[in-house]
């Protein structure tokens, strides 16, 4: 379900009307010399507009996406909630997935998500639609979690042009549509463009891990006692991907966390060849040096990506993949 909302005025003293009625939708008038150079230089309603065109582009915190990313393409991120042993926290704000591990090992206790609020998401919109921006919203994938809904409920009552895209992912797999828009809108996008494109790339976005320890699985309800205990007494470790919006169990490995890798990298990547090689995340619930290495080592046997970047997974991925969760996520080229 697409959820567009334009709460822009239309009159015909507004620089926008007249910007859409002499230029259309393309925003550029073809003229001799042609471009943006057929715009005329002094006083023209659609050249002020398109100075003044400011495009905010925001998520929520199961993105994955690390500060450095964050901050170099001009993210805001919305936190989700997080409920550990009757406390509530917000996501990568005041509570780290160390601390989740920490109290299921002490307590053997899991935490619970929550989304914002629809107020939360008004308040958030607010914050930069005051200073004139257009907002476009990414979000979790609706199956997931109820944050695209209660985000499109907040763009009807917010003030301000707010568009939101359901990323039908998690993790990564969201942070790609993210850095996608990201770049759209650093090409000179409206938020609508980047809106209606990144509608069409979710489906590009490939996003799967490993789970080296399924209890947290089973905690979580995501799998059953039997199949728990049968893949631990086996040394088994599913796949987990991330299909039509929704979490599927793939293909099961055994052996060590790290053979598993080697395997499960092979088998996502080799004969491959349809992969966009612009961009893989690297993302994982515990952070080691040593696997790192191994992991981009045996990557690089298959495909040569122009951007690698390591994050790590945050509370959501971490609370119900348990540590030593790890996952390659890429995108397909366009057919």
């Amino acid at each position: 379900m697409d959820c567009v909302i334009l709460n822009t005025y239309r009159n015909i003293s507004d620089p926008l009307c007249v910007y859409l009625q002499r230029f259309g939708e393309n925003g550029f008038e073809q003229q001799k010399g042609g471009g943006r150079n057929g715009l005329e230089k002094t006083g023209d309603p659609a050249r002020r507009y398109m100075e003044n065109n400011k495009v905010k582009i925001l998520c929520d915190s199961t993105c994955d996406l690390s500060p450095e990313l964050i901050e170099k393409f001009d993210i805001d991120l919305m936190p989700m909630y997080v409920n550990l042993d009757g406390q509530m926290f917000r996501d990568g704000v005041d509570i780290h997935p160390e601390m989740i591990f920490d109290l299921y090992r002490e307590k053997k206790i899991l935490p619970k998500t929550a989304a914002p609020s629809v107020q939360d998401f008004i308040d958030f919109y607010d914050k930069y639609t005051s200073q004139g921006y257009d907002v476009v919203q990414i979000t979790i994938s609706s199956d997931f979690s109820s944050s695209y809904q209660n985000a499109c409920i907040a763009a009807k009552e917010a003030e301000g042009n707010i568009y939101v895209v359901d990323s039908r992912n998690l993790s990564t797999g969201v942070g790609h549509v993210v850095l996608n828009a990201a770049e759209m809108r650093d090409q000179g996008m409206s938020a609508a463009q980047i809106k209606e494109k990144c509608d069409e790339l979710v489906d590009l976005v490939d996003a799967s891990f490993v789970i080296s320890n399924v209890i947290f699985l089973y905690k979580g309800g995501r799998c059953s006692a039997t199949a728990a205990v049968a893949a631990t007494a086996l040394n088994i470790k599913p796949s987990i991907n991330v299909i039509g919006g929704k979490m599927d169990v793939g293909k099961k490995y055994r052996g060590s966390y790290e053979k598993c890798l080697m395997k499960y990298i092979r088998d996502r990547l080799e004969n491959a060849d349809d992969i966009d090689p612009r961009r893989l995340f690297i993302t994982r619930s515990t952070e080691s040096a040593d696997i790192d290495k191994k992991v981009l080592e045996e990557v690089s046997k298959y495909v040569q990506f122009e951007e690698v970047n390591y994050t790590r997974a945050g509370c959501t991925v971490c609370g119900h993949c348990g540590p030593d969760t790890l996952g390659i996520l890429y995108m397909h080229k366009r057919k």
